[in-house]
This record gives structure tokens, C-alpha cells and sequence, in this order.
């Protein structure tokens, strides 16, 4: 792999990254192009994505694509937990 990038994202609690860590684990287990790779590592509450590629285009797609599938998943949760305060406050 020629290109390479780290990113390390911080979430709020061991659950949530736990959660981001099993949405995207299919997807980095059988990646869609031999042209990038990806390893995810939970540390705490980070999500650290270490990604390879065979050039800067192909790093680019899969840096982008891992980075919406978390801002996704994330915002997913953070629906669902202000969904349920709210119901909790109402009964």
C-alpha cells in the first residue's frame, strides 16, 4: 500500500463506540475494491481507522466513505437517545 492515513475519532462513551465499531466491521472485513484496506481498532472511547491504499484517489474514497458511515451511525444514535429522554420525561 502506497498511501496511508490514520484518523482517530473520539465518541462519548465506550457504548457508542462499541456500537460505530459493529456497523462498520462487515464492511472492513470484506472490502469493496482491492485498492484500499482499512483496520479498526477501539481504544477507550476513540475509533482509530488506519487505512492503506494503492494510490491517493482510492484513499480519498475510502477515508470519505468510513467517515459518512460514522457521522451516519453516530447521528443515528444520537437521534435514538434524545427520542428516548424524551419519551422518559413524558411518562
Amino acid at each position: 500500500m502506497k498511501s496511508r492515513i490514520v484518523v482517530r475519532l473520539n465518541f462519548p462513551s465506550e457504548e457508542r463506540l462499541k456500537i460505530v465499531l459493529g456497523a462498520l466491521e462487515p464492511e472492513a472485513r470484506t472490502p469493496p475494491s482491492s485498492r484500499s484496506r482499512v483496520r479498526l481498532e477501539g481504544r477507550d472511547t476513540s475509533l482509530i481507522l488506519s487505512f492503506g491504499a494503492t494510490d491517493t484517489s482510492a484513499l480519498r474514497a475510502a477515508v470519505n466513505s468510513y467517515l459518512r458511515w460514522v457521522s451516519l451511525v453516530n447521528d443515528m444514535c444520537s437521534t435514538l437517545d434524545s427520542l428516548r429522554g424524551g419519551q422518559m420525561k413524558n411518562t
